[in-house]
């Protein structure tokens, strides 16, 4: 393509972009129904930070929960490798800001990422100065990467993840696309599908990784919390833990529970927190006696379900639980992670929709870490078959925990990436500190 026709791709986008504003400020109010940070920090969205970094900048972006529960090995990494460093992490979700203000306090900077307006994104790279750009998994913003290569700031895709769905959605901007692809400094990519299909847009010299949610190892303290959530659950009750459900999920499990006859505790903790309230309601309709797992206390023979109505204790609700279905593939969703659970070797239950995790989901059933089921009715029946048998439970535990191991190595991958491009600590060292915008 000529440089005129690609100027006039990127200007049409923009030009959406812009079109689209009005849209923007409307979509922030409608989610602030329900989760009212949506109205926080509005400004950081535009380019306007009152943080700043006295010290040389990395800047890491992961999008909301499930991305920046990834970045822990590489942030770990990243610390020890470049300690002089300040790494600021970009987020696009109230909820990935909030599990990064779980995950690493105040170690951390943690900002909005700006919308992908030219002005926008002046002001962030001007206001950071970042010496290294992190993109995860599958965030490819043309005027973002664009602004990067024009002020010479090394930009890499990393844990990059390339759905088929997304394939064709970034497929319909090819030559903005490819254009962006080029212009990174570097693509490491999850699988070989994923690299193919990267490769198809237009990337070139994409590298296989291997995912970083294997390197995620399951913390001290929320084991200790599982053995505290357990006892409260009760030491000799099956517990089946409902993880990370989406919109309709819950409904479709309440009923096929009705076939439990059992004292089987099920708990069930939604994918989006603002979503709690809808739950407990959906759970006393369906006539279930139930208790949150903020009131922190024993639960009660006669209670059935758990509503686990918290955030950032995943691992301890699997280090607590007999068995896990994982969420959002009851339904086309495209599923969640189940890594985690397997990691603390807990048998996983999925659904037919895991497109979002494919590879891991396929290698987890061949593994014998997973089964995978239909509906709601087969996950119920499975469940109760898997939880009365001792010696089925122990083997997919151990075949969790065995597949999660034979994984890792995706951190070590990516660190040596960002030494190609930014060196070993002192050698990239500019004048410390952040011009103004």
């Amino acid at each position: 393509m000529t440089c005129a026709k690609m100027l006039a791709a990127r200007f049409l986008y923009t030009l959406m972009l812009v079109l689209l504003m009005p849209y923007i400020f409307l979509r922030l109010l409608w989610r602030a129904r329900l989760q009212p940070e949506y109205l926080q920090h509005v400004a950081e969205r535009f380019g306007i930070y009152a943080h700043r970094s006295d010290s040389p900048v990395i800047w890491l972006h992961a999008v909301s929960v499930g991305e920046t529960r990834a970045t822990v090995s590489l942030v770990e990494k990243l610390c020890g490798r470049y300690p002089h460093h300040r790494i600021v992490l970009t987020h696009t979700t109230p909820t990935g800001r909030a599990t990064s203000e779980q995950l690493y306090g105040d170690r951390v900077t943690r900002v909005y990422l700006p919308y992908d307006y030219p002005f926008a994104v002046r002001r962030f790279l001007r206001h950071f100065r970042p010496q290294l750009g992190m993109l995860m998994e599958t965030e490819i913003w043309f005027n973002l990467i664009r602004g990067c290569r024009k002020d010479n700031i090394p930009l890499l895709l990393l844990n990059a993840r390339m759905s088929e769905k997304s394939a064709r959605g970034y497929a319909r901007f090819g030559s903005l696309t490819r254009d962006a692809l080029q212009a990174l400094g570097g693509i490491a990519a999850q699988t070989d599908a994923d690299a193919a299909r990267l490769a198809a847009l237009g990337a070139e010299k994409v590298l296989v990784m291997g995912n970083l949610k294997f390197d995620i190892a399951p913390p001290l303290a929320m084991l200790e919390l599982g053995k505290m959530l357990r006892a409260q659950f009760g030491a000799t009750r099956k517990v089946l833990l409902a993880a990370s459900t989406r919109e309709g999920e819950e409904a479709l499990l309440l009923d096929a529970w009705q076939a439990v006859s059992d004292d089987t505790l099920l708990v069930i903790v939604p994918r989006h927190p603002q979503r709690f309230g809808e739950v407990a309601e959906l759970v006393v309709r369906h006539g279930w006696r139930m208790q949150r797992r903020s009131v922190n206390r024993p639960v009660a023979a006669e209670v059935k379900v758990v509503l686990g109505d918290s955030m950032g204790e995943m691992f301890a609700y699997y280090a607590a639980a007999d068995a896990a279905f994982i969420g959002g593939s009851l339904l086309p969703f495209g599923g969640q992670n189940l890594i985690e659970a397997c990691a603390v070797g807990t048998p996983v239950l999925t659904g037919p929709h895991t497109r979002n995790f494919a590879d891991a989901t396929r290698l987890a059933v061949a593994a014998g870490a997973a089964k995978r089921v239909s509906d709601a009715g087969e996950l119920v029946a499975v469940q109760q078959s898997l939880l009365g048998d001792q010696d089925a439970l122990d083997e997919m535990r151990k075949a969790g925990l065995g597949f999660v191991a034979a994984h890792r190595g995706a951190t070590d991958q990516a660190m040596q990436l960002v030494s190609q491009h930014f060196g070993d600590e002192g050698s990239r060292l500019k004048t410390a500190g952040s011009a103004s915008d």
